[in-house]
């Protein structure tokens, strides 16, 4: 019977949200009043962290927000699988007050009803983020929806972020211990490569070098940074492989180029070049494989963020960052430009509908707006507990270095913060006022190779921040069917050609032929329509 599927449900979702969070069951008042009696308010709130991140009641700054909102959080820390048990949640129609990191556009009209319209309550009391809309339009317009409501509130990183996300680096230690230059091109690589290989770099008399390695083919770390080599501008939208060229949307997955890369990555892998393990690798064992034995580098050739985190503190200073390597000298080359998905996220707090004080809620919400605390949510507290940020007076911060000289700055921030999955807004004055710990002065340098790319870079042209691009939900709930059935081909597809188990010269037309069909072709239609859209908006 339907109410006993109903209940199934029902019961299931609150066994996600657990003893901690609570079932909510409390209707909101229909003016979203709040309490009037003085006590704290208590909420729950259900945060979808990093898996590094500690207990989030251990965070000193937050405790302190807590205390002067004058709100009681129930957490509930989910760092595993929110993708699967988001879907039963959310269906159930009970989720817990307020959510962070939890939600995406699609989900504000796949479940309609379900989630606060933020506006109302940001005009009463949210003076923290009105400011934010005031000094940056665009971020207003980014989280408005096509109903023109707002269902969350974002994240800005104040342009502190890079340009770019991978870094490609190389072992500058090896190449000098093999009387080496630093290659340019996709040739100059392999041939780097293979010494490699065979030359003993590290210089510890085994063969235990690994002259290539990277995370799959898409991301900043992956294998489709090389697309620029063949003048192939890549931006914010790298998983499924959108790009725009010259005011069309593509998708690399069925561009010459990309059959082009992918024979270059046969090659080097029928010669022993790559990492044996890349294609079953995670993220994590990607990360340590990097960081060597003892001063023993392993790798010779990567992408990464930045030196400490790619490699650890014990080998990072054998490598240096490299320009794009072109796949042929009269190639003008081009590096991914991810300002914006570096910078701007729409998602990153929202409220139940069903909350029962939701001018608590936003008073609370709003709390991580305010510019110091919007600092340490994503930098870590600013006091002698958390011991993150140090305040030098007249207006001046600076970012500590880990307090444990054995971790290093990026796993330190992740550990002791909501880090980059948290709500905040880094103003221009903050930004400004702002010393950066070392690991974020190196990812300034150690990008700063890429200025020369990124700075030719056509935002009206050859740009495609999928993240401001409208879209019905008709339109969310055709790409979302397409995009699984493209996945489903092309997610395989490369690691096949790569390893020799498929030959991509006689598969390549029948595997173009089925991404299409999959419908890529009415996805791309969808899109051109929305980025054109998108470019009537700008200046």
């Amino acid at each position: 019977m339907k109410w006993k599927k109903l209940i199934a449900v029902t019961m299931a979702a609150c066994s996600i949200i657990s003893m901690t969070a609570g079932c909510s069951t409390g209707k909101s008042n229909n003016n979203g009043s709040g309490n009037t009696s003085g006590e704290k308010v208590k909420l729950t709130a259900l945060i979808n962290k990093h898996s590094l991140t500690k207990d989030l009641k251990t965070m000193k700054w937050l405790t302190d927000l807590e205390q002067k909102t004058n709100v009681q959080i129930e957490w509930q820390q989910i760092s595993a699988d929110w993708d699967q048990k988001k879907a039963p949640m959310f269906a159930s129609g009970e989720i817990p007050d307020i959510l962070i990191n939890c939600t995406a556009t699609s989900d504000y009209a796949q479940y309609n009803g379900l989630f606060a319209d933020l506006t109302p309550l940001i005009q009463k009391d949210g003076p923290n983020l009105t400011q934010m809309f005031k000094d940056r339009p665009e971020i207003k317009n980014l989280v408005t929806q096509t109903d023109g409501k707002i269902y969350s509130a974002p994240r800005f990183k104040g342009g502190i972020w890079p340009d770019s996300v991978g870094t490609c680096f190389i072992n500058k230690t090896w190449l000098n211990n093999l009387g080496l230059k630093e290659p340019t091109t996709w040739d100059e690589l392999e041939q780097v490569l293979i010494a490699f290989r065979d030359k003993d770099p590290n210089k510890n008399g085994k063969k235990d070098e690994i002259p290539m390695d990277f995370n799959g083919m898409t991301g900043g770390f992956g294998a489709c940074q090389l697309l620029g080599g063949e003048g192939l501008q890549l931006t914010d939208s790298l998983v499924d492989g959108y790009f725009a060229e010259d005011g069309t949307v593509k998708d690399f997955f069925v561009d010459p180029r990309y059959k082009k890369l992918v024979k270059f990555l046969a090659k080097l892998w029928s010669e022993g070049l790559i990492n044996k393990d890349t294609v079953t690798n995670d993220y994590s064992k990607f990360q340590s494989t990097a960081r060597g034995t003892g001063n023993a580098a392993a790798v010779g050739f990567t992408w990464g963020w930045e030196t400490g985190d790619r490699f650890g503190n014990n080998v990072s200073s054998q490598y240096e960052s490299i320009g794009q390597l072109k796949e042929s000298n009269d190639v003008t080359p081009t590096y991914t430009y991810d300002y914006y998905s570096q910078n701007y996220d729409a998602n990153a707090i929202a409220m139940s509908a069903n909350c029962a004080n939701k001018d608590a809620a936003m008073k609370f919400v709003d709390g991580f707006y305010n510019p110091v605390v919007s600092m340490q949510v994503l930098f870590g507290g600013m006091n002698s507990t958390d011991k993150c940020i140090k305040d030098d007076g007249n207006g001046k911060y600076e970012i500590l270095p880990p307090a444990d000289s054995s971790i290093d700055p990026g796993t330190w921030k992740w550990t002791n913060s909501m880090a980059d999955n948290g709500p905040f807004y880094i103003s221009d004055k903050i930004k400004n006022n702002l010393k950066l710990g070392v690991d974020m002065q190196r990812v300034t340098k150690e990008k700063a190779i890429y200025k020369q790319y990124t700075n030719k870079v056509d935002p009206k042209k050859n740009v495609y921040p999928e993240m401001f691009m409208k879209f019905s939900q008709s339109d969310l709930n055709a790409m979302a069917v397409n995009q699984a059935n493209i996945d489903n081909i092309t997610s395989s597809a490369w690691s096949g050609w790569m390893t020799g188990h498929k030959n991509i010269d006689t598969t390549w037309a029948a595997y173009v032929k089925s991404i299409n069909t999959a419908g890529l072709t009415q996805n791309l239609k969808i899109r051109q329509a929305a980025y054109e859209s998108y470019l009537k908006t700008l200046k």
